[in-house]
C-alpha cells in the first residue's frame, strides 16, 4: 500500500499510543485486534464523557482497515459523537499513524463506527444525560 499523507485532525485525540513488537502479528504488522481494542477504548472515552457515566459497547457498526500499522508508529485515535439517543450513543473513531521520525509522514490507517449504551452500576440501561445538564 502507498502511504497517502494527511494531517492530523484538529483537537486532542481520545487516545495516543506507540505499539511495540509484542503487538505484531506473524507478518510483522500490528495485530488488528490490538487496533480494534484501542478503537473501542477511544470510542468509550468520549461516550462516557457525554453519557456522564458507565457505557457498554453494544455494536461495531463498521470497521475499515486502510493501511497496516507498524511497531514504533505513533498511533492517534480521534473520536467524536455522531448521534445520541435515549440510552445510546454512536461514535466515529478515526485512527492515524505518524511514521518514520527521520522523514515524518502521517497516514489514516483505520476508521470505525461503534454504538455504546449508557448503563447504571447494576449494568441496566439508563437514559443519557442531557448535554447541558
Amino acid at each position: 500500500m502507498i502511504d497517502a499523507p494527511v494531517s492530523l485532525p484538529s483537537g486532542q485525540p481520545a487516545l495516543r499510543l506507540v505499539p511495540m513488537p509484542k503487538d505484531e502479528n506473524m507478518f510483522g504488522d500490528i495485530f488488528g485486534g490490538w487496533i480494534m481494542a484501542h478503537v473501542d477504548i477511544a470510542g468509550a472515552v468520549v461516550a462516557m464523557r457525554r453519557a456522564r457515566g458507565r457505557v457498554a459497547t453494544i455494536a461495531v457498526n463498521s470497521f475499515r482497515f486502510q493501511q497496516p500499522v507498524s511497531s514504533g508508529d505513533v498511533v492517534s485515535f480521534y473520536a467524536h459523537i455522531l448521534s445520541v439517543g435515549k440510552t445510546s450513543l454512536t461514535v466515529s473513531v478515526e485512527v492515524f499513524a505518524e511514521r518514520r521520525p527521520q522523514n515524518p509522514i502521517t497516514v489514516k490507517v483505520t476508521e470505525a463506527t461503534l454504538t455504546y449504551v449508557a448503563i447504571d452500576d447494576m449494568g441496566n440501561k439508563r437514559d443519557v444525560s442531557p448535554e447541558n445538564a
